[in-house]
């Protein structure tokens, strides 16, 4: 169903759990479908600020477990991804190459460093879960050192594109490194998903968590993400629910399409002393703390200081 901008903010808010709903880890993943994952952490890697930013406080440690002991999720293609879609993603694993450049020479490296390819296998199969620094080969190595791969860029680019194929898995990380083993080894047996089929069942999934999309132009909401979008969306957390952390998100108002955290406060001018009064929506009382940048900052009922742990 169609839709306008200001209801579609808060469909979105809600359907990406950016307002107090999310309960734990594992049920947040399946509901965004993915975590993004990334190396550069200026703050914290970006699956741990996505989940802080749903769930405030939080145990790091369940991610893990979930990933390596209780196996409900899984590492793939830098996301991790609920267990139930492996059916899915193994469909795109199976998904024949492209006609793009990329995809041409990922092909024929696989058939010219054959070699290689049988040795990471046959070491995985005798000694797997492995990280890569244990195995080598001749072919290992690159002629030269790349700026991004180093001198094993050869090993490198076979270990990825094993993986994107589906035929090893990522089994668990040592010191943030990734530990390799076959995927037969790592997967369980699920069943066959034609790639069109998987594609969307994907997209659905998608939609589904972002509540809204952009089609011909114009702003369309999910059903399920729609009903009941015109009541009050977004409330402080419950503390009875979760007494282990205090509410930490402000109310959304039906008149007002926008999350107090999204509000555009007021210039201050300088720091100056600490101030008191009430918060950008007048309602809830809160202190003034200082800026970053062009922003005041206050704290109070709002919150708007707290900085990930």
């Amino acid at each position: 169903m169609a839709t306008d901008v200001a209801h579609a903010r808060r469909i979105a808010v809600r359907a990406q759990l950016l307002d107090g709903s999310a309960t734990d880890v594992l049920s947040t993943v399946r509901h965004l479908g993915f975590l993004q994952m990334d190396p550069i952490s200026t703050v914290a890697p970006p699956q741990y600020l996505v989940l802080w930013s749903r769930l405030g406080n939080y145990d790091r440690a369940e991610l893990d477990r979930l990933l390596w002991e209780e196996k409900k999720l899984f590492e793939w293609s830098a996301f991790i991804w609920p267990i139930e879609d492996l059916p899915l993603i193994r469909a795109r694993m199976r998904e024949r190459w492209s006609h793009y450049k990329r995809d041409k020479w990922a092909k024929e490296f696989l058939e010219e460093q054959a070699g290689l390819r049988r040795y990471v296998l046959r070491e995985l199969e005798r000694r797997g879960p492995l990280p890569s620094r244990e195995l080598e080969h001749h072919a290992a190595r690159a002629s030269e050192r790349t700026v991004w791969w180093g001198t094993r860029a050869q090993l490198t680019w076979m270990l990825e594109l094993l993986h994107r194929r589906g035929r090893i898995a990522v089994a668990g990380r040592q010191g943030g490194q990734r530990l390799w083993d076959l995927a037969e080894h790592w997967y369980p047996e699920t069943e066959t998903v034609p790639i069109g089929e998987a594609r969307r069942l994907l997209e659905e999934k998608r939609f589904r968590a972002l509540g809204v999309k952009l089609e011909k132009g114009r702003l369309v909401a999910h059903p399920e993400a729609a009903h009941g979008a015109r009541v009050r969306l977004l409330r402080p957390a419950d503390p009875a629910r979760r007494p282990d952390r205090r509410p930490h998100r402000a109310r959304l108002r039906p008149e007002d399409p926008r999350p107090a955290g999204e509000r555009r406060l007021r210039r201050g001018r300088g720091d100056g002393p600490r101030r008191t009064g009430n918060c950008a929506d007048g309602q809830a009382p809160c202190e003034v703390v200082g800026r970053r940048g062009s922003r005041v900052l206050r704290k109070g009922a709002c919150d708007l200081a707290r900085q990930p742990p």
